[in-house]
């Protein structure tokens, strides 16, 4: 007992027409495909397993174990990415020290923010100017 393309409602449609065309080409007795089951399970969440069962003519109690929701779905692997590019987020706050000298004609206090590496190199200079 087929259902007419036009008494079928709009959301079963395309898992309705992978379902007849397998029915066409199938040999024997063979058994319908997992990954039909698990569209046709996807439909029985959404829209109740009686109506999907009696528009996709597929058994019942299958049917509904199948759309039980603790039952994981068939799903798609992705193809996972060859390269994933991982960009550090720039900090706000630049790292900051204060330095503090004291001497014979007084204190002299410097505070610094930048990286250590400049850090370095102003130390250097500053030490060849009072060497």
């Amino acid at each position: 007992m087929a259902v007419a393309e036009g008494e079928v409602p709009v959301a079963m449609r395309k898992v309705h027409r992978r379902l007849e065309r397998w029915r066409r080409q199938r040999t024997g007795r063979a058994r319908i495909p997992e990954a039909l089951w698990a569209a046709a399970g996807e439909l029985a969440r959404e829209h109740g397993v009686n109506p999907v069962s009696r528009v996709l003519r597929l058994e019942f109690n299958h049917l509904k174990r199948i759309a039980e929701p603790d039952r994981p779905t068939v799903r798609k692997r992705r193809a996972m990415p060859a390269f994933v590019e991982l960009i550090a987020p720039q900090t706000a706050v630049a790292p900051m020290c204060i330095i503090e000298l004291e001497g014979q004609r007084g204190t002299m206090r410097i505070e610094w923010k930048g990286t250590t590496a400049e850090l370095a190199t102003f130390g250097r200079g500053l030490w060849e100017m009072i060497a």
